[in-house]
């Protein structure tokens, strides 16, 4: 555990430019190859947001966010500590978690190396800490809402988390990787609905950013489902259905899409 940062925002950070065309080239190779995750990070410097910097500091100041800051260890190490997570009870939200990473090949140590490909410099400030924590939250974003790693389902926890703190890389890339979608892939699978509803229940649900996730981990999914008010994502599950019944399989487009 390290000490708090005590400044918000460092000095010598460079304030991030609004550069839309920048943006869209990233999100092109994001496109071509949706593994290539050091995108995000670039496009999450071309889209600054005034109401994300809003929440950021918010809860930075919050007393919440401050008792957050001086006790929490460094997350990506208790997230990767399977051996540990597995101590935990059969229900509990940290064995869902190492279930997923384990299935899908991931890793928190893997985000954070595609998140320094960016090459952006470090600064020691509350700014810092909170975007490392809205990175190594972001697979817990999946296995807490239902939304699986499949397009959709990448674009709908995009959506829930935009909704959650109004990132417009968030948003941008849930919509914008939709009209891909719907543009690639001849369905009739309700795609914006679902995306629609991922943004109504991030506003809805308790921030996932601002919780205890030691605590969070040891609790019953169920359980914390119900306490954070994340509701069913229904109408992503009736998009797989109709994939399926269309003879496509949802975790594989591009074989859809050729």
């Amino acid at each position: 555990m390290t000490e708090a940062p005590s400044l918000f925002c460092h000095p010598a950070r460079v304030r991030p430019r609004f550069r839309p065309v920048k943006a869209l080239r990233h999100f092109r190779a994001l496109i071509r190859d949706k593994e290539d995750t050091e995108q995000v990070f670039h496009m999450t410097d071309c889209l600054p947001s005034r109401r994300f910097r809003a929440v950021e500091r918010a809860f930075c100041e919050s007393a919440q966010g401050q008792a957050l800051m001086a006790r929490e260890p460094w997350l990506p190490t208790v997230l990767d500590d399977h051996a540990a997570l597995l101590k935990l009870p059969d229900d509990s939200v940290g064995q869902a978690y190492v279930r997923f990473m384990r299935a899908e090949g991931l890793s928190a140590a893997g985000l954070v190396a595609e998140s320094e490909k960016a090459g952006r410099p470090y600064f020691d400030d509350q700014v810092g800490w909170f975007n490392n924590r809205l990175r190594d939250t972001h697979d817990l974003v999946h296995v807490l809402t239902g939304y699986g790693r499949d397009a959709l389902g990448e674009q709908c926890a995009l959506g829930f988390s935009y909704g959650q703190y109004h990132a417009w890389t968030d948003g941008f890339l849930a919509w914008a990787a939709s009209f891909e979608l719907k543009r690639r892939v001849k369905s009739d699978a309700p795609v914006f609905g679902a995306v629609a509803q991922a943004v109504k229940a991030g506003k809805a649900a308790t921030p996932i950013f601002s919780t205890d996730v030691t605590a969070l981990l040891a609790e019953p999914l169920e359980s914390a489902r119900k306490r954070m008010n994340i509701g069913t994502p229904d109408i992503y599950q009736r998009a797989h259905q109709h994939f399926r019944a269309s003879g496509i399989n949802p975790f594989d487009f591009l074989a859809a899409a050729a």
